[in-house]
């Protein structure tokens, strides 16, 4: 009896393998058209509803996507083995108050960017309100540790040089995934070069002539942006991650030079 089970059971087994086989095989093959049949053409094409003379939300100029995808992939692995942990170990050592010393001193600072741009770009209120940021939150403030300047109904006008340039008309120019930096454009790493060289040579570090202080505040200063952007590499679970990013960054531009 024992026999007989067994061998009903090897015979089963081999016959599921052969329907496996058969099965996967079958799959594999490709169907060929038959040309004695008439197929019907599409009900809708892609032309009745994409038109040449419209752009796109998901139209970004990107000529240079082969290396944009690869610093894409380099700024994940970056941020994964360097970048990353050395943010962790700051917030495991800094208590969530200090932390937010921290991020308030550096808005502080880097006020002087906001206040250039605003200048330059005429918004003379924005330009006041900056101003005034400066002062009280530099001496009620205790050098921007705290911030009551918002308290006191005087919110931050964050500008940059790239929202300068768009401001005056500037397009995008080819999108750019930069490396460490992360998205950008053009434009917008055209800013962002000004931006640095303007506040090195006439902004605060210019102020301290120490290079080990100026040293330690840009390495302060790269800690705490990482600290402050939940974003990470390839965690939104979708194949086309790098093309909602491109999008969402190039919408969000818009939006600020617009304001």
């Amino acid at each position: 009896m024992l026999i007989s089970i067994d061998h009903k059971m090897r015979f089963f087994l081999l016959a599921l393998a052969g329907l496996a086989v058969l099965f996967m095989s079958g799959c594999s093959v490709t169907p060929k058209p038959d040309p004695n049949i008439a197929y019907e053409p599409p009900l809708h094409k892609v032309e009745d509803y994409v038109k040449e003379t419209v752009t796109y939300v998901g139209d970004i100029y990107d000529p240079l996507e082969g290396f944009n995808r690869r610093a894409y992939t380099f700024n994940y692995y970056f941020d994964k083995f360097l970048y990353l942990p050395v943010v962790n170990t700051y917030e495991f050592i800094m208590p969530d108050y200090a932390e937010k010393r921290v991020s308030n001193f550096v808005d502080n600072v880097f006020e002087f960017n906001n206040f250039t741009n605003n200048l330059l770009q005429f918004k003379l209120k924005r330009t006041g309100i900056t101003l005034a940021r400066f002062v009280v939150n530099t001496t009620v403030g205790i050098a921007g540790l705290w911030d009551p300047a918002t308290n006191w109904g005087m919110p931050r006008q964050t500008e940059d040089f790239g929202q300068t340039l768009g401001h005056y008309g500037v397009g995008n120019g080819p999108y750019l995934m930069l490396p460490i930096f992360g998205p950008s454009n053009l434009r917008d790493t055209t800013g962002l070069v000004t931006d640095a060289v303007v506040f090195t040579a006439a902004g605060p570090p210019a102020w301290v002539d120490d290079d080990t202080t100026t040293l330690v505040f840009n390495g302060v200063t790269a800690v705490d942006k990482r600290h402050r952007q939940s974003f990470r590499y390839y965690r939104s679970g979708s194949p086309f991650e790098y093309d909602m990013l491109r999008m969402l960054y190039t919408a969000k531009r818009k939006i600020e030079i617009a304001k």
